[in-house]
């Protein structure tokens, strides 16, 4: 009886989480339908016209369309990339800190900047590469000439990555410091006393140990292919970086709310959600086979 009274008080507590899931995120999934109708907000979605795959024909058809797929990938990826290379040098290098106070410090300055919003972060990497920012303060100041950096496409994907990384790399690292603290502290003074280095050591007994982590964390972010992080984006893209700097996202967003082309919007926004979906399965069987790991 006791157990029983028990798991209500958990089904208690459950209860209004699964409600604003069921909600927010169950219900307005029959929305969904509107990828397939020429949606008339006059005539609703029960009354306005089939179109069946007409959307994603048209979508394909569109320029644009590729244009976002492609930005992306590519944004999505290099993000994916670095934000693994990055925490893991990072954490190595933290890791061999012997100040403890020191190496708290160090931490906690480079993992504040995960808790600020893009739109905190945002004014700050303008503040920096804005037209009179800190940077072109410093050019000028060496008599060079201010350069636009928000409004050049060539280099908006790489401000995108490499801002993403340095606001995401100290939380990314703690995942890398955990991993290294359940190293056997006997294997170091095994290598030590067979003449092995620092470098060496590295090499031979910590990068193989965090081996498993990072191929895990590498699988399961195959997910996030299509998410190149629209809240990052919308508040740092303008349409002189749209051939290199627009979205999935930001592009669903100007089209339903901006264009008013619901249905389009919708087929996009679709389309996004089952790649990613199957990402996801496949990423989830790639973490069983290669680390032993399964989210479900």
């Amino acid at each position: 009886m006791k157990k029983t009274g028990f798991q209500k008080h958990y089904y208690l507590m459950l209860f209004p989480g699964m409600l604003w899931l069921f909600l927010f995120s169950i219900v307005p999934m029959f929305g969904i339908v509107m990828a397939f109708q020429n949606f008339n907000p006059g005539l609703g979605i029960l009354h306005s016209p089939w179109v069946g795959l007409g959307n994603f024909k048209y979508m394909f058809q569109l320029n644009d369309s590729k244009t976002v797929i492609i930005n992306t990938m590519i944004i999505a990826v290099g993000k994916m990339v670095l934000n693994l290379l990055v925490p893991l040098i990072f954490a190595l290098l933290l890791n061999e800190i012997t100040n403890l106070r020191y190496k708290k410090l160090v931490q906690t300055i480079v993992y504040l900047p995960h808790f600020l919003s893009w739109v905190i972060m945002a004014t700050i990497v303008l503040g920096i590469f804005g037209y009179t920012g800190v940077i072109n303060t410093i050019i000028h100041f060496f008599g060079g000439k201010p350069e636009l950096f928000m409004a050049k496409p060539g280099i908006f994907r790489q401000l995108l990555i490499g801002t993403d990384v340095w606001k995401e790399f100290g939380y990314n690292a703690v995942i890398f410091l955990a991993a290294l603290t359940t190293i056997n502290p006997n294997l170091y003074e095994a290598a030590a006393i067979d003449g092995a280095g620092r470098w060496k050591s590295t090499l031979n007994i910590t990068l193989p140990a965090l081996s498993t982590t990072v191929v895990l964390l590498g699988v399961l972010s195959l997910g996030n292919v299509l998410n190149a992080g629209f809240d990052q984006v919308f508040n740092l893209y303008n349409p002189i970086v749209y051939s290199t700097g627009d979205i999935l996202d930001t592009w669903v967003y100007r089209l339903g709310l901006q264009n008013l082309q619901y249905s389009l919007a919708t087929a996009a926004g679709l389309l996004k959600s089952v790649v990613s979906f199957v990402l996801i399965v496949v990423s989830n069987a790639l973490a069983n086979k290669f680390a032993n790991y399964t989210v479900f």
